[in-house]
């Protein structure tokens, strides 16, 4: 399958959000939770509008026919769609915002929450194996590296069998901006700073930031899992974190 028409059949399940004018825009793709697309991502999105980009909140189970349930009992649990797999979300909506007036394709930032920061970080690992783990003929890593200026990662999977901290995300790939949560009981936080620590040491610019009274899912009043524990004070904190990440990479 080609990346564009793949990215065409994510787009009729996405939800856009942007600012007024026509644009172009710089935009942001935001990737969801293992558990699909949950309205606090919402937020998140408004957030980028108010600093003068446009996001999308990419729903990557609809069109693969996967319910919630589906996810809880088969993405959640690894079965199914692992990030070097989704990691063809990234690879195709690259490809669809190429085709939209309104977007500067030129000009991208990823956020991922969870299984979407794993997404994110498998998507820069794969290299040259992109288009052979995607499906997706076309896909190049180049092109990632050419087009994403930052990317945003909140409490992400990062063991195995996830890419990052065995592979790296070699030359030229964009600054990352990391939360990690000191009380997950889902991802833990372990993990994820050895493989942050890893694209450090291969001289990424990487900030961390590190929540130690907060839970995974912290930034969701929804969450279905009884391990989250929702945090409203550390949500403005969150979105003044993606709000400077924005201003670092692109024009306000």
């Amino acid at each position: 399958m080609l990346s564009a028409d793949w990215g065409h059949q994510l787009a009729q399940h996405s939800r856009v959000f942007r600012p007024e004018g026509p644009g172009p825009f710089p935009t942001a793709l935001i990737l969801h939770g293992c558990g699909g697309k949950t309205p606090f991502l919402e937020a998140y999105a408004a957030t980028a509008v108010a600093a003068g980009w446009a996001a999308v909140v990419v729903d990557s189970l609809a069109p693969r026919g996967l319910t919630s349930l589906d996810a809880k009992l088969t993405v959640c649990t690894g079965v199914r769609l692992r990030g070097a797999r989704r990691a063809a979300d990234v690879f195709a909506m690259l490809a669809w915002l190429e085709t939209q007036d309104w977007a500067d394709a030129g000009q991208l930032f990823l956020a991922g929450w969870s299984h979407g920061g794993w997404t994110i970080m498998d998507a820069f690992a794969l290299g040259d194996r992109a288009a052979a783990i995607t499906g997706l003929s076309d896909a190049r890593g180049e092109a990632l590296r050419q087009a994403v200026k930052g990317a945003l990662l909140v409490y992400p999977y990062a063991g195995y069998p996830a890419l990052t901290t065995r592979h790296g995300w070699g030359e030229g790939t964009p600054p990352v901006w990391s939360v990690l949560a000191g009380k997950d009981q889902v991802v833990g936080w372990k993990a994820p700073k050895l493989a942050l620590d890893r694209l450090a040491k291969d001289g990424l610019t990487v900030d961390q930031r590190f929540l130690p009274d907060a839970t995974h899912a912290f930034d969701d009043e929804k969450a279905n899992d009884p391990r989250a524990r929702y945090r409203p004070d550390l949500v403005e904190e969150m979105k003044t974190y993606l709000a400077s990440a924005l201003a670092a990479c692109g024009p306000r």
